[in-house]
C-alpha cells in the first residue's frame, strides 16, 4: 500500500526537489505540499494522507510547531515528521510536544529520511540519536523535579512561621544582618534560624535553598 504524503516547506526549490525525490519511491504517493503553516493545515483536514513532512520556520518561527498542534488533534492517526534546519535542544522539546512522531534535520540523507518515513508509517519511528539523548534528558529532568517537588513539599510542611518569613528575606537577597535589623533581632539569633532552615532542606548553603525554590518556580509561596 502507498504512504500518501503531504510536504510543508516555504522554499520552493527544495520543496519540489523533495517532492520529485518521493515520487521516486515505489511506496510514496505525494498528495500535494503547501508552503505556510496555515495552508499546510487547510490541506492537511481536506486531504487524505498518511504523513506529513513538516518543516517549521516559514511565515513564523514556529509556523509548523504550530500546523502540528492544530492538525495532530484533529487527525490523530496522521504522522507528522518535522524536517527542519533547527536542531537546538529548546526547538526539539517545543516542537515534539506538539505530537509529531520524528524530527528529522534537513541536509541529510534522502535515503535515511525515506527510511524514517516507512517506520513512522509502520508506527515504530526511529528518532535520530540526538533527538532521542535531548528528549531522554528532559524526561530525566522532569524526574528529578518531580521528586524535588515532593521533597520541598514536605520540608515546606515543617517550616514554622519566622522561618518561612526568614526564607523570603533570603529570596530578596537580604543578608544575616539585614534580615537582623529589620526584624530586631539579633543577629546571632538570625544566623542559628537560617541554620535550622538549611538542615531541613538538606543544604550546607544559604546560596542553595534559594537556588532551590527558584529552580522550582515556587517564589510566590512566601511572598
Amino acid at each position: 500500500m502507498s504512504i500518501r504524503i503531504l510536504v510543508v516547506d516555504d522554499n520552493d526549490i527544495l520543496r519540489e526537489d523533495l517532492c520529485q525525490q518521493l515520487a521516486k519511491q515505489p511506496d510514496f504517493t505525494v498528495v500535494d505540499s503547501a508552503a505556510t503553516g496555515a495552508e499546510a493545515v487547510e490541506k492537511a483536514l481536506s486531504l487524505d494522507c498518511d504523513l506529513i513532512l513538516m518543516d517549521i520556520e516559514m511565515e513564523s518561527i514556529r509556523a509548523g510547531i504550530d500546523a502540528t498542534a492544530q492538525i495532530h488533534p484533529q487527525r490523530p492517526n496522521v504522522q507528522i515528521i518535522y524536517l527542519t534546519a533547527h536542531d537546538s535542544d529548546d526547538m526539539i522539546l517545543t516542537a515534539m510536544a506538539t505530537g509529531a512522531v520524528d524530527y528529522f534535520v534537513k541536509g541529510s540523507d534522502t535515503e535515511e529520511l525515506c527510511r524514517h518515513i516507512r517506520m513512522a508509517y509502520a508506527g515504530t519511528p526511529i528518532m535520530s540519536a540526538h533527538t532521542q539523548e535531548v528528549m531522554l534528558r528532559e524526561y530525566s529532568r522532569l524526574r528529578r523535579n518531580e521528586f524535588s517537588l515532593l521533597y520541598f513539599v514536605n520540608t515546606l510542611a515543617s517550616l514554622t512561621p519566622t522561618e518561612r518569613t526568614l526564607i523570603r528575606y533570603l529570596l530578596q537577597g537580604l543578608n544575616a544582618r539585614q534580615i537582623s535589623e529589620i526584624r530586631v533581632v539579633g543577629i546571632e539569633t538570625v544566623k542559628s534560624q537560617i541554620h535550622s532552615i538549611r538542615e531541613k532542606f538538606g543544604c550546607s548553603r544559604t546560596k542553595e535553598i534559594v537556588a532551590f525554590i527558584r529552580q522550582l518556580g515556587l517564589e510566590h509561596l512566601f511572598l
